[in-house]
């Protein structure tokens, strides 16, 4: 029992070791963008000519993307790693997409959080990581018949 929590202990993130977590710094301003933008007073707000909800999944594509692009570059075991870390990166930007939209609701007087831009979130951010993971795909499939 005792050598598992020492085992525990030392272990030590790869994103820890070799200082890759300030690939993350372009997703942090991502999201502090996105909060400032969700949580304006809409008085203050930019006008916005594009509809609401593609502006919804827009950024949070942006947010997906950034976030899954580090997470690729880290040294990883086998495959479900990756399949791993676009689940998480999915569920993530969903958390995110649901805190603000619970902040617009009760923390704004001119702002109202909306399941419609929930869905909007999501399906951004859905779309963000399908589209990475088939280009991800098509450059190792073309990586491999050039290794041919």
């Amino acid at each position: 029992m005792q050598e598992t929590c020492v085992t525990v202990l030392k272990y030590t993130s790869p994103i820890a070791t070799n200082k890759s977590y300030m690939a993350f710094i372009p997703a942090v301003l991502v999201a502090a963008g996105i909060a400032i933008l969700s949580l304006m007073e809409q008085t203050h707000a930019p006008r916005v000519v594009v509809n609401d909800k593609l502006m919804h999944g827009f950024m949070y594509a942006v947010l997906g993307i950034s976030l899954i692009l580090p997470l690729l570059k880290l040294p990883t075991v086998n495959e479900k790693s990756h399949i791993t870390n676009y689940m998480i990166v999915f569920l993530t930007t969903m958390m995110y997409g649901v805190l603000m939209e619970a902040l617009q609701r009760f923390c704004t007087l001119t702002r109202s959080g909306e399941m419609a831009d929930i869905y909007a979130d999501a399906l951004g951010a859905l779309l963000a990581l399908l589209l990475v993971a088939v280009l991800r795909w098509l450059w190792h499939k073309k990586k491999m018949t050039n290794d041919q």
